[in-house]
């Protein structure tokens, strides 16, 4: 087997140094795949990528045990710079632009740590322009003004600009329309498969994830309950039941149910 791009083993993360967040947390994440971390809110998916970008230390978080390891290299102890240089970018839940610049000027900021000159940092604009043409439309315009599947698109095309090989989308369909959902989750396709950007990302829209991932992972309480590839997901019964909505009733949890442990479902 090829080693994974991201190779996340057994990973608890702690809070405060009292609150066990991730507890034992495993995945991979392969060279040019779509990975989908799903699951409730407070489940644990946007700290499984604070974990990955070492984000955590800005919420008082750390990595207790385990490893996480970029190309079979440790990383858990690399600052975000470092982990912009070898590629791994995050996008930050809740389209976080810098309200008072333009467009182009949120964009710009996306390659501050380029060093491949202004001709390589002026094609990857064009190339965003032309994923995201609205952005190109409203280039000018300041970005506390536009809507927010531009800015989520702003966001987007700011990691770009870092030209990253790996992106951590952190619930990129979060207060979307519909239409605007589809739109983003499109784009986030045709860049892992015309720019061979990986993606890992953390999804609560279960539905959309499943048809755009190659592999999926369930978090509960801070462990993966289940995971798979994302057909065979769309396909059980359980993650239809409670993660797409077609079982009936209106339990939310694994937990909740007597009979999963009889019927040897994931959790011992």
């Amino acid at each position: 087997m090829t080693t994974p791009l991201l190779n996340v083993n057994g990973i608890e993360v702690i809070y405060n140094h009292v609150i066990l967040v991730l507890k034992g947390v495993s995945l991979q994440v392969p060279e040019g795949g779509v990975v989908a971390l799903l699951g409730g809110n407070g489940a644990g998916k946007t700290t499984t990528l604070r974990a990955v970008s070492n984000l955590l230390a800005g919420e008082r978080g750390e990595v207790t045990k385990g490893s996480i390891e970029l190309r079979g290299e440790r990383i858990e102890k690399l600052s975000t710079s470092q982990m912009v240089d070898r590629g791994v970018v995050q996008v930050m839940e809740g389209r976080h632009c810098f309200a008072h610049l333009s467009i182009e000027d949120n964009l710009m900021t996306g390659a501050y740590t380029r060093k491949d000159g202004r001709a390589a940092v002026a094609a990857t604009l064009e190339k965003v322009y032309n994923y995201f043409p609205r952005l190109k439309t409203r280039r000018t315009s300041q970005a506390a003004y536009t809507s927010g599947g531009e800015q989520q698109m702003c966001a987007i095309g700011r990691a770009l600009m870092a030209n990253p090989r790996m992106v951590l989308l952190d619930e990129p369909s979060m207060g979307l329309a519909p239409q605007i959902v589809e739109e983003v989750f499109e784009i986030v396709k045709d860049l892992n498969q015309r720019e061979k950007v990986t993606f890992l990302l953390a999804e609560q829209n279960t539905h959309m994830a499943l048809r755009y991932a190659d592999h999926g992972y369930i978090l509960e309480s801070g462990r993966i309950v289940m995971d798979g590839a994302a057909k065979d997901l769309r396909e059980n019964e359980d993650v239809k039941e409670f993660y797409l909505g077609m079982g009936g009733g209106d339990r939310t949890s694994f937990r909740d149910v007597k009979s999963y442990k009889r019927r040897k479902r994931w959790l011992s």
